[in-house]
């Protein structure tokens, strides 16, 4: 057995892991290994934007999760893919830039996690970013290293959704990260002249050009090293059959593998819920109970409309000689369909009137995709528009079935377990047929295709989300960040575990609930707070 020591050992080398391993070898004095399951970024879909649709079904990238089936997915088993690869997440994810609402951080504050509130948070978001071609005082500058652009590639249908949320009372959106969520637009995305920018390649390529950093890929992590309740390092195989290996940690061991794999490497390591790892036949090394429960995500239902004949969606653009001058503009570095996200307009808005604060978030995409098919679009033209909930109050969990890491855990998430998670669900599902029908719409639409035009009572269309809804892989919660007097919690404001010395969490698990909004902005800003934390220098917070 192999044996190298680092002062820091970083577990994935996702969008944490990478800004981590930037931000620490900032400083010459200090060494890090980190260790990545997957294999590097060669993979050329994945930097080319609609290349998605081929990294999300390849497993030689991704993680092939599925969750538990459960009556509210009508029995289903759904696809839950997370990254395997450097960049993790933000080399395979649909490249949307989304901070959420300042309450989102205010509450966590409230839960006792202290300088977690959005005047707290603010500089860190602001840090990582790079807004390109709008400035603003909420808004990073070029100092960032993520790129936020804003769409140049624009669809009629588009253009006629957007119209018509307005004439429905939705105010068109300036900034929908700026602080004020509200309204209609485009989407802002990472992606700059044409590709994907992932954290792997704003963050961890640039640091890999250091001494003191060293990346070791197909390095599956397998156990946290323990002397007593010290985290020293990490085991970790480079297949089933390979032998362990060993990397040792003289100041801190850092989990950044994602809400899935960082709450099961707790639980393999013996840090979990002491029932739960004495059917694993796992030594007690410290009970919390709160290791792989409080699991989150976020459920969407999606609505498709056939498009009259000559409009030619996302579907007729993908094909043909079409498809070759898309191509072709995407080489010349002009728009393209290969450079767009794979939802274009968001909306966000209110289930039902009354409420001070958008609860939902509504994409549409010029484009649909064939009932029942991973990303294989129609043979017809459509479109699609679908909805979630901002902050579901249901919560599942994260369990290792086993302590062979090369075997999946069982994830529930317990989709619409919470009556209230299903009355806002409705309400969506209502806002968004609403928003499909618009009159601005009707030139370019024929007829709703699903769920069509006979689920119109609650049973019918709750009947029809639990049958075709799925994840929107906005996994959070299974190593919850709060005060220890709090049993569900599993870091503390600072990110290190309960209990534990030297092992420290950074990753979207650590989140206390939910975001209103995608989850790879928040996972980036957090990262960048924890570094500082982990140097001393924690920035002050916005005036």
């Amino acid at each position: 057995m192999s044996s190298d020591t680092f002062d820091y050992v970083i577990v994935g080398s996702g969008a944490a892991g990478s800004v981590l391993a930037n931000r620490l070898t900032e400083d010459p004095g200090v060494t890090v290994c980190v260790l990545e399951a997957g294999p590097p970024d060669r993979n050329p879909w994945i930097h080319v934007p609609a290349g998605f649709v081929k990294t999300l079904a390849d497993p030689a990238v991704t993680w092939q999760f599925r969750t538990e089936a459960i009556p509210m997915t009508g029995g289903r088993r759904i696809a839950t893919t997370q990254g395997r690869t450097l960049g993790g997440g933000s080399s395979v994810n649909g490249m949307i830039y989304n901070r959420g609402q300042p309450t989102d951080l205010d509450a966590w504050a409230q839960r006792g996690n202290r300088g977690w509130g959005y005047a707290d948070c603010l500089p860190y978001y602001k840090r990582s970013e790079n807004r390109i071609g709008v400035a603003g005082d909420t808004r990073g500058t070029t100092e960032g290293s993520i790129p936020v652009t804003d769409m140049d590639w624009f669809h009629p249908v588009s253009e006629a959704f957007i119209k018509g949320c307005i004439a429905a009372g939705i105010p068109r959106a300036k900034d929908y990260n700026s602080g004020d969520q509200t309204g209609v637009g485009y989407y802002q995305r990472t992606i700059r002249n044409g590709r994907r920018i992932s954290a792997a390649v704003a963050f961890l390529r640039p640091a890999m050009q250091r001494k003191n950093l060293e990346v070791r890929t197909n390095a599956r992590a397998s156990r946290i090293l323990f002397e007593g309740r010290r985290a020293v390092g990490i085991r970790y195989l480079a297949d089933r059959n390979a032998p362990p290996q060993e990397v040792r940690a003289r100041r801190e061991v850092i989990l950044s593998a994602g809400t899935v794999n960082t709450a099961r490497l707790m639980q393999v390591s013996g840090v979990g819920p002491a029932d739960l790892l004495q059917s694993l036949g796992v030594p007690v090394v410290h009970e919390i109970r709160g290791v792989g429960s409080n699991f989150r995500d976020h459920y969407a239902s999606r609505f498709v409309m056939r498009a009259k004949p000559g409009v030619a969606t996302l579907n007729e653009l993908s094909r043909g000689l079409r498809l070759g001058g898309q191509i072709a503009r995407w080489a010349l570095r002009r728009p393209s369909i290969l450079a767009t996200t794979p939802s274009h307009v968001h909306v966000f808005w209110k289930s039902f009137e009354g409420l001070d604060q958008p609860d939902l978030q509504c994409v549409f995409t010029p484009g649909s995709y064939a009932e029942g098919k991973v990303y294989i679009l129609d043979d017809y033209p459509g479109v699609t528009a679908g909805a979630w909930q901002h902050r579901p109050e249901s919560t599942g969990w994260v369990r290792a079935r086993s302590t062979d890491v090369f075997e999946d855990p069982e994830i529930n998430p317990n989709y619409l377990s919470d009556p209230m998670d299903v009355r806002i669900h409705l309400g969506g599902m209502r806002l968004i047929r609403r928003l499909l029908n618009t009159t601005e719409l009707s030139p370019f639409l024929e007829r709703e295709t699903l769920p069509g035009p006979q689920a119109q009572t609650d049973d019918e269309l709750l009947d029809f989300a639990k049958r075709n809804g799925s994840t929107t892989y906005h996994l959070i919660g299974t190593c919850r960040m709060g005060p220890d007097t709090d049993p569900s919690t599993v870091v503390n404001d600072r990110l290190l575990v309960h209990g534990m010395e030297a092992l420290r969490i950074v990753d979207a698990s650590v989140m206390p609930s939910m975001p209103s909004a995608n989850t790879y902005a928040t996972t980036l800003m957090i990262a960048e707070k924890a570094s500082d934390f982990i140097r001393g220098k924690e920035m002050a917070a916005a005036a």
